[in-house]
């Protein structure tokens, strides 16, 4: 597994949480919901810089071509099966111990100062509520917690670029939306490629629930705002 930098896009605010509500729709399980949202989809992204718009009509076109029993049997098989594609970003850091726990806390915190209650169903570090949080909630905390926990987010997009899934193209997005990696940044990455996340099973269900429950909760019909 190689470590890449991948291109960056200069993105004003409206634009870049744009491509952060796109992202998290379409990293939500793809259902008839989803899947009737592509058109908007396809409009918002048109609005987008080329490194991120790019990505993003490559995972619709894949959409586009796949039968829906398919994505769906696809996307169990990469988000659920699969610990080293997980959508969970403290796992990263944490695994599955205690100090994850907190990390989690401080998510909710956030979204909480934001004004928004996180459905009990979800963990609040899932990547698609983070992107939502980020797109709907309060663009600059979003950031911050997607930047804190880039090993994590960069380590899942090259995870998935190296099983060749057509999700590493909304990851790629993603990761066009922030600063470029650090050499520090490098370094956490290749020790998670090295070592994995640490080891010491614990009961997280105080934190956020079910740890499978997919996609974005914090509004009932999420709106991609689309601007020219």
């Amino acid at each position: 597994m190689k470590i890449r930098a991948s291109r960056k896009a200069a993105l004003d605010e409206g634009r870049l949480t744009t491509a952060w509500q796109a992202a998290s729709l379409l990293l939500g399980y793809p259902d008839e919901e989803l899947l009737g949202r592509r058109p908007l989809l396809r409009r918002a992204a048109g609005t987008l810089p080329e490194p991120v718009a790019a990505p993003l009509h490559g995972f619709l076109d894949h959409l586009d071509a796949t039968p829906p029993r398919d994505l769906e049997a696809e996307y169990v098989a990469t988000f659920d099966h699969r610990k080293r594609c997980c959508l969970y970003l403290t796992y990263y850091a944490y695994g599955d111990t205690r100090k994850r726990g907190m990390a989690l806390l401080r998510f909710k915190q956030a979204y909480t100062t934001a004004g928004l209650v996180l459905d009990d169903g979800e963990l609040p570090d899932h990547l698609a509520v983070v992107l939502e949080f980020a797109a709907t909630g309060d663009p600059v905390q979003g950031r911050r917690l997607l930047v804190e926990h880039r090993a994590g987010l960069e380590l899942l997009r090259l995870a998935l670029t190296d099983s060749r899934s057509p999700w590493a193209a909304v990851l790629d997005a993603v990761s066009a939306t922030l600063p470029p990696l650090t050499g520090r940044t490098e370094d956490a990455i290749a020790r998670l490629v090295a070592e994995g996340p640490p080891e010491e099973e614990v009961g997280l269900a105080p934190y956020g629930g079910d740890a499978t429950a997919p996609g974005p909760v914090f509004l009932p019909d999420p709106v991609v705002g689309a601007r020219s």
